[in-house]
């Protein structure tokens, strides 16, 4: 696909994701029933787990992409790297931000550090450093190829940050969804979820397509000077 290609289908892409974002918020608050013992504040389950889900799959591309970068050496896979690193953190940010508002009023504490909230402020910090280690070597290939190890070190915590409620004491509950017979929701609540999951995603995905199609032409700019862009 062409980078203008990219940019056409990276705005189609995020603006429906827009359109979805706005439906998931009309759901939220006008359809969807009402948690019994949390009360109105259960609503920040719709914005806070699709984040979490956003920020995983994007860091899981980051990882993916800078794994082949260190083996096959294509510049544009570390800007796919880059793109998809960039807007992890993003959601990320989101996650982390609504996660102590809704802690907040259904623990009566804004942090604890249990085991899934030390580990996802960890991935946070890690992905953050991504961005330092590029830029920490006067030499930017093995800056690179720093934050390529660093996305896939940052990359493994993922699947102990989504076991931990399960392998250790949490007082986040347990998974209520991806469960071995199946979802325990109300109907209405996974349907507004699964809805903010694919507005986020492809929020996400459109997006990347924007980032990863202007790092190209970024690379293209600097070809003449550098003779590095592919």
């Amino acid at each position: 696909m062409s980078d203008r290609g990219m940019r056409r289908a990276g705005t189609v892409l995020a603006l429906l994701g827009l359109v979805g974002v706005g439906i998931v918020y009309w759901m939220s608050f006008f359809w969807v029933s009402t948690e019994i013992r949390q009360g109105i504040a259960q609503r920040i389950f719709y914005v806070h787990a699709p984040a979490a889900w956003t920020s995983f799959l994007a860091f899981g591309i980051a990882a993916l992409t800078s794994a082949m970068y260190l083996w096959l050496r294509d510049e544009r896979l570390d800007r796919a790297a880059l793109s998809a690193a960039e807007g992890g953190l993003a959601f990320a940010t989101i996650m982390i931000t609504t996660g102590p508002l809704w802690g907040k009023i259904a623990w009566g504490t804004y942090w604890t550090w249990e085991p899934r909230l030390t580990l996802t402020l960890l991935l946070w910090f890690v992905m953050f450093g991504y961005f330092m280690v590029r830029s920490a070597s006067e030499n930017p290939d093995k800056g690179k190829r720093m934050a390529a190890v660093v996305a896939i070190m940052g990359a493994c915590l993922i699947p102990f940050i989504h076991l931990s409620v399960i392998l250790f004491r949490s007082l986040h509950p347990e998974p209520v969804v991806v469960k071995p017979d199946g979802p325990s929701l109300p109907a209405d609540m996974l349907t507004t979820l699964m809805v903010s999951l694919g507005a986020f995603t492809l929020v996400f995905l459109g997006l990347f397509l924007l980032r990863y199609s202007l790092e190209n032409m970024r690379a293209e700019l600097d070809a003449p000077s550098t003779g590095t862009a592919r």
